[in-house]
Order: C-alpha cells, then structure tokens, then sequence
C-alpha cells in the first residue's frame, strides 16, 4: 500500500473539513470565548440614539468594570434614559455569536435594557414581548447586522448553547440572552 494518495493538499483538504464540522459544536459562548485568547470586545451601536461602543470589556481572565459601566450606559432604555448592570455574560454571548460569523462589522443594537413601564408599553402593542422579558433585568439583547442573515446570525448563538436564542425573521433581528438555553422562531 502506498501513501502517495495523501498529498500535502489532501491532509490540508481533510483539516479544512474537520476544522469547519467542528467549529460550530461549542459547549457554550463562554468556553468559546476562553479558547478565543486573552481578550474579549463588543461592538455595537444604536441606530435610536446614534451611539457607538467599541470596547474591550474582558482582559486575562477578568472583567474591565470601566467597560461594563460603558456598556451599561450604551444598552440603557432610550426611551426613559435608565440604565442598569447589563449582566456580562449576556454580553459574552454577542461577543462569542459575533466571532463565530466573522465580520468586523458592529452589531445594531434594537433593544438592550427595558424599563417594566417599556416593557409593560411595548406589550400593549406586540404579542411577541414577554411579561416577564429578560431585558428587564439586563440579561438580554436584540441584534441585528446588515452583512449576516437572521438565519446565520441565530444558528451562530445557537451553536454556543449559552442562553436563550430568538429568530425573528420578519422583524430582521436575533434576541441573545444569558437566561436558561432554549429557542423559538425557528
């Protein structure tokens, strides 16, 4: 038997394939995050208040509390100007979605922290908003990206399997939020 069939772009080929088949099967955002080196950003911005946030908010193993009070700030409710902790592994979560669809491009922020009061008048007027939304407590957020489909932007946080995902197809966003892993929209 010979091994001559194994050339150098045959092994490439096969670790191509491998490393492709492989990449999406993540334990979750976080451990994705870990192998991903020593640093973690996000970048978003807001198309209701024209802010930008571009920050690196993780750093050797720790959370930068100078960039979570920035992020805090930025995913406040624009209707009512209120801000609250915005819990980081929800943050995690985008950051990992993001880095799993290659794309430099920021994500645009549609919702981050609501208000009950938001909340309670968003539900008035959409059947798609919980009661008890986890963007009331700073655990979740709405994401949208002009170069990525609603498809590729859910099965990417999807394949992290680190909270809850949302596809809203029609709507043109993903909800990412750090609560228990479970999905709709499908």
């Amino acid at each position: 038997m010979t091994f001559d069939l194994l050339s150098r772009r045959g092994i490439l080929g096969v670790f191509a394939a491998t490393t492709v088949t492989a990449a999406p099967v993540m334990a979750n955002a976080f451990g994705f995050l870990r192998g991903a080196g020593d640093m973690r950003r996000i970048r978003m911005y807001s198309g209701r208040t024209g802010e930008s946030l571009d920050t690196v908010y993780w750093v050797d193993g720790k959370y930068i509390r100078e960039a979570l009070n920035e992020i805090n700030v930025f995913m406040r409710d624009w209707r009512t100007g209120e801000a609250i902790g915005i819990d980081p592994r929800t943050v995690d979560v985008a950051a990992a979605s993001h880095r799993l669809l290659q794309t430099n491009e920021p994500y645009m922020m549609l919702s981050g922290y609501r208000s009950p009061r938001t909340n309670a008048m968003l539900r008035r007027s959409s059947s798609g908003v919980a009661r008890n939304s986890l963007h009331m407590v700073g655990k979740a957020a709405d994401l949208r990206l002009k170069s990525r489909s609603v498809g590729q932007m859910y099965n990417a946080a999807m394949s992290c399997r680190a909270g809850g995902v949302g596809k809203y197809s029609r709507s043109n966003f993903v909800h990412m939020d750090c609560g228990p892993v479970r999905n709709w929209g499908a």
